[in-house]
């Protein structure tokens, strides 16, 4: 009796280990969702995007730096000057360009229209990987195939939800939502200029991606390098806010839903964001996490026509559905490209074929008989990585 209760809570416990990476990401992604929710809400209340970038990346940056100070004293390189340039530009790169651009497009268009065209991200980032020489296409073989045809049909998903809004589609729930934000929609007027907004900020996240593989090469402590990054971002935004905003009560922060967005977006959206991707990376892969991406897409257009009352229109849902099969068509390919034949280098240590090489990190073990010594772990390999920052 005592050995079958055993086996069944060994069971148990192999099916939560299994389960948990698929947990981990689906709440992952509700949480982004609440973030585009909060966000939307507060500065179509008249919150100014500026306040709310200041106060998002210093709040991220306070709650990363304890974690980062004592989980990477070991293992934290000395900071150049080399190092904190490339710092101050992903700060420009992602705090300023592309939150900024975000956060205005969303607010003259919409938060389910927003999260659906930041899907278009991966795709973005795989062409500036393939323009850069980070990343290979041979067209004949699927894998390859797969990633040209996925970034092709992203764009053209885009495309059609900027050119074509079409008619209104009507839920169960609308005639029933509560309005938080009541006022008249602008998005209408401003469809055109938000959603161009929104795909600059899209280049400019996936520049971001870019010089981040790059950097964290160089400083190869994960939760430092984001410190740096929000920190830097919190003192850029406030000279940009300085500029920008003239009036002082926009610092103002009440007991409303302004503490909630800067607390949310900088705890749940960036603090905590970084712990689960990376856990869940080290198990499942970049992969594994970017395919839950549209996840996030359908919770925004749901809650947003229910809470937020947001109108849903034709063309968004079409693009969406297109956008979605793009993004997993990417991903496929790189998947594939991650259980490709390993090739040989010139130093006995192999890499996998045509990856992107965001992040890597070298394990040596100790000689067997008729085994190498090296053997080289992708910690990143795609569009989606440790350090990446929500919107």
């Amino acid at each position: 009796m005592g050995d079958q209760t055993c086996c069944g809570h060994g069971m148990l416990h192999l099916g939560l280990k299994k389960a948990m990476p698929y947990l981990l990401m689906v709440g992952l992604q509700c949480g982004s969702a609440g973030m585009y929710i909060i966000s939307d809400a507060t500065l179509k209340q008249g919150m100014s995007r500026y306040v709310l970038i200041v106060y998002r990346n210093a709040i991220a940056a306070i709650s990363l730096a304890p974690f980062a100070f004592f989980f990477e004293r070991q293992i934290r390189p000395k900071m150049t000057v080399s190092i904190f340039l490339k710092i101050m530009v992903l700060a420009i790169l992602e705090p300023i360009l592309d939150q900024n651009l975000t956060y205005l497009g969303m607010s003259l268009t919409s938060a389910s229209f927003a999260s659906a065209i930041m899907n278009a991200v991966p795709a973005v980032t795989f062409v500036l990987a393939l323009i850069l020489r980070l990343e290979q296409v041979k067209i004949k073989e699927v894998r390859s195939q797969a990633k040209v045809m996925g970034t092709l049909l992203t764009f053209a998903g885009a495309l059609i939800m900027t050119i074509y809004k079409g008619p209104i589609i009507n839920f169960i729930w609308s005639q029933k939502a509560s309005h938080l934000v009541q006022s008249n929609d602008p998005s209408d007027k401003h469809w055109l200029t938000g959603t161009l907004c929104i795909l600059v900020g899209c280049f400019a996240w996936a520049s971001f991606f870019i010089l981040q593989s790059i950097t964290v090469k160089k400083y190869p402590a994960e939760l430092s390098l984001a410190f740096w990054i929000c920190l830097m971002g919190a003192v850029q935004s406030s000279a940009l806010t300085l500029v920008a905003e003239h009036h002082p009560g926009i610092w103002a922060i009440g007991w409303n839903s302004r503490l909630l967005a800067f607390v949310y977006t900088g705890i749940i959206s960036s603090g905590i964001t970084y712990y689960v991707q990376g856990l869940v990376m080290k198990t499942r892969g970049p992969v594994f996490v970017t395919a839950f991406n549209p996840l996030c897409m359908i919770i925004v257009a749901v809650l947003g026509s229910i809470i937020l009352a947001e109108k849903i229109h034709l063309g968004s849902i079409i693009g969406a559905i297109i956008i979605a099969i793009g993004l997993y068509a990417v991903v496929w390919g790189k998947g594939k490209d991650r259980l490709s034949p390993v090739q040989p280098l010139t130093d006995g240590k192999k890499v996998g074929a045509g990856e992107l090489p965001i992040s890597t990190a070298e394990i040596t073990k100790p000689a067997e008989e008729g085994t190498k010594i090296g053997k080289l772990v992708e910690a990143s390999d795609g569009p989606m990585n440790i350090l990446k920052l929500h919107k």
